[in-house]
């Protein structure tokens, strides 16, 4: 098939969620045989690259503002995919779903993963919020198939909207990185660091995780990895409220995210917002010991194979690296059962099997 995947800020993955999924899942297609076109914003675009792991990419521009970036990227690239007349489209994110009228128009089959519940996301004022539940009816209409990377977001389309969706979540079968280099940089060592990656807004609780390792005992470095373009007054808040433990490289991503992933002692997810995310799945396949925010989304992904706690209570993350890291040995247990859960269920063959299937038109399975 000829398909496309716009919505996203593009390959290579520079960003988060539907970054890693664009990259992942089109390369896989592509090594089935299809065509794909990725769909890219030129800040994240590598100049002169025109073909990423088999997907060609497409830039195309956009307004670099906070509330219309993702709106007009996915307008122009909606244009631009219409005129193509491609098989099949994956849209990312529910914020695209009218863009996604004009493909259809001619005759393309439209799948669009709506993400999380986005217009719960703290960054948004009222006028976004609105915008953002509009867009959610617009997403139970317009495209052929919704995909829910999260039993989560299912129920929630099902008990709003009557609306059957397909499940379809992240993969979290990473290759073995290839070095160490980029612990070396930051001056770490394996199994020497506590890692949280995560863009540093306020629904995933940066300021909660640094905030909760001041209280715990010890020297072993917190790596907090990620950025957020338009959070700068918060990350300031989050930097100043840390200890001389905490080290702020920046967004990591390639080889060396998976360098630091694969490497880390303690995993920290404390996001709050959203359906599947990645770096929980991907940090379960790596067999890391795993510390998760319990949100039911969080809780659906680490089923058992990972220690939860509250970020709204900083202390209950404080006590479980504490009891973490006066007991080393107990977390040969918590490696073993994160390594079988996404074997059983988070594998990146499988979830290409499945968007395959929906952009065929074929059934599948709630």
């Amino acid at each position: 098939m000829r398909l496309a995947i716009l919505g996203t800020r593009g390959i290579p993955a520079r960003y988060g969620g539907f970054e890693t999924l664009a990259e992942e899942l089109s390369a896989r297609l592509a090594a089935r045989g299809h065509e794909v076109t990725v769909y890219t914003r030129p800040r994240y675009a590598e100049k002169g690259l025109e073909q990423w792991r088999g997907a060609k990419i497409r830039t195309l521009p956009t307004l670099s503002t906070k509330h219309l970036e993702t709106a007009v990227h996915g307008f122009f690239s909606a244009v631009h995919a219409a005129a193509k007349s491609y098989d099949a489209i994956l849209v990312c994110n529910a914020a695209n779903a009218l863009a996604s009228m004009l493909p259809r128009a001619t005759g393309t089959r439209i799948v669009l993963n709506v993400d999380g519940i986005e217009w719960q996301r703290a960054k948004w004022g009222s006028l976004g919020r609105m915008a953002f539940r509009a867009s959610e009816i617009l997403a139970t209409a317009i495209p052929h198939v919704v995909v829910a990377d999260a039993r989560v977001i299912q129920h929630y389309y099902r008990e709003r909207y009557g609306l059957q969706t397909a499940f379809i979540p992240y993969g979290g079968d990473l290759p073995a990185p290839k070095g160490n280099d980029t612990l070396a940089k930051l001056g770490l060592a394996p199994g020497g660091y506590a890692l949280y990656v995560s863009r540093l807004e306020p629904e995933n609780n940066a300021l909660a995780v640094v905030e909760a390792y001041k209280s715990v005992p010890g020297d072993l470095p917190l790596v907090m990895v990620g950025d957020a373009p338009y959070a700068r007054e918060y990350i300031a808040r989050v930097k100043s409220a840390a200890d001389s433990r905490a080290i702020f490289p920046g967004a990591i991503y390639g080889e060396g995210y998976r360098q630091l992933l694969a490497g880390c002692r303690v995993y920290i997810q404390a996001t709050e917002v959203g359906g599947t995310h990645p770096a929980l799945v991907e940090a379960l396949g790596y067999g890391r010991v795993v510390c998760y925010n319990a949100t039911p989304e969080n809780e659906e992904v680490a089923g058992g194979a990972g220690i939860p706690f509250d970020a709204h209570r900083p202390e209950s993350l404080a006590v479980v690296l504490r009891r973490l890291l006066d007991e080393p040995a107990s977390g040969s247990v918590w490696m073993e059962r994160a390594k079988a859960r996404v074997q059983e269920q988070y594998l990146w063959n499988d979830v290409t099997d499945r968007y395959e299937a929906v952009l065929e038109g074929k059934p599948l399975l709630p």
